[in-house]
């Protein structure tokens, strides 16, 4: 009896001085990854396609004839020679033409298709950045900058998305949200790609169209914008902004007004941009108030810029 009382006693004693159970470890949680960039910023264009032969414009390029406009100015703003213009356009009287009357703009000789696509003016492409959409969509977005002291008009380039191999996966044309590019600016070209495109696609990009317009074009009234607010919502993903746009003309009024948003993440990526258009006149002096919401298709805004266009 003593021996077992004995046994007992040093079993109890035993789990006593024993160390406390510890839990075991959690065990690792699937994560789904969060949807980002297919591409780093691009310091230099390596997106940039160069091909021995220049793409050519998706339609062939035109020009409607504007109240004023002479066939040798019309020339000049897109680098063409006069006796080309005239040759492309041989029903068109230069004495005698008419606002509304559509010119064929000449083709670059080295263009093999004969596609009336002019000589792209110079602008820099400052990064390319593609964002999956969970549908399996794809936004990219081109971003542009005019180096010139002059206004940039119809900007254009070819985005083409392909695979591992490099592969053609889809092909579109990505377009500014303003006709124009103003002098020393920047502003993204931007498209959607419709679903099914794969998580890893990469974008190349070729440019199209670029037209440099010559100073004090008359087509365009300058304008500015003025005490912009932006109001970054708490998930950083969108941005409600604000401000006035100020009219740079004491004579001409404008009938047409936008203003184009452009969402930057932290590392100064283009994450996003939306244009806004007035239902009011913009009169000579006068200023216009706009308000609305940009979204962010990437990461959290850091900043948004701002650039305007204004048309009689």
């Amino acid at each position: 009896m003593r021996r077992i009382l004995f046994l007992l006693a040093a079993f109890f004693f035993l789990i006593s001085c024993a160390p406390p159970q510890t839990d075991l470890p959690p065990q690792p949680i699937p994560l789904t990854p969060f949807l980002t960039s297919t591409s780093a910023p691009l310091q230099t264009p390596g997106g940039l396609v160069a091909p021995l032969t220049p793409l050519p414009s998706p339609t062939p390029f035109t020009y409607t004839v504007q109240e004023g406009d002479t066939l040798s100015e019309i020339a000049e703003r897109f680098r063409v020679s006069l006796d080309d213009l005239q040759a492309a356009n041989p029903e068109i009287n230069a004495n005698a033409m008419s606002v509304g009357q559509v010119l064929k703009i000449p083709s670059n000789p080295d263009n093999p298709s004969g596609e009336p696509t002019p000589t792209p003016a110079p602008f820099t492409v400052e990064q390319i950045e593609c964002y999956p959409t969970i549908d399996k969509g794809m936004w990219c977005f081109v971003l542009a900058h005019n180096d010139l002291n002059d206004m940039l008009e119809n900007v254009s380039a070819q985005v083409t998305l392909v695979d591992s191999n490099n592969a053609t996966l889809a092909t579109q044309t990505a377009l500014l949200p303003l006709n124009i590019l103003p002098p020393n600016a920047s502003l993204p070209l931007s498209i959607f790609f419709q679903p099914e495109i794969p998580f890893d696609a990469k974008p190349q990009v070729q440019i199209l169209t670029a037209i440099q317009l010559l100073p004090n074009d008359e087509r365009y009234i300058p304008a500015t914008v003025n005490n912009a607010l932006v109001q970054v919502g708490a998930e950083g993903h969108s941005a409600q902004v604000s401000g006035l746009v100020l009219s740079q003309s004491q004579a001409a009024t404008a009938n047409q007004v936008w203003v184009a948003a452009t969402v930057y993440d932290e590392e100064g990526r283009v994450v996003g941009v939306r244009r806004w258009e007035s239902n009011a006149s913009l009169p000579p002096g006068g200023s216009l108030p706009f308000n609305f919401l940009v979204s962010s298709v990437g990461g959290r805004i850091a900043r948004v810029e701002f650039a305007v266009e204004a048309r009689p």
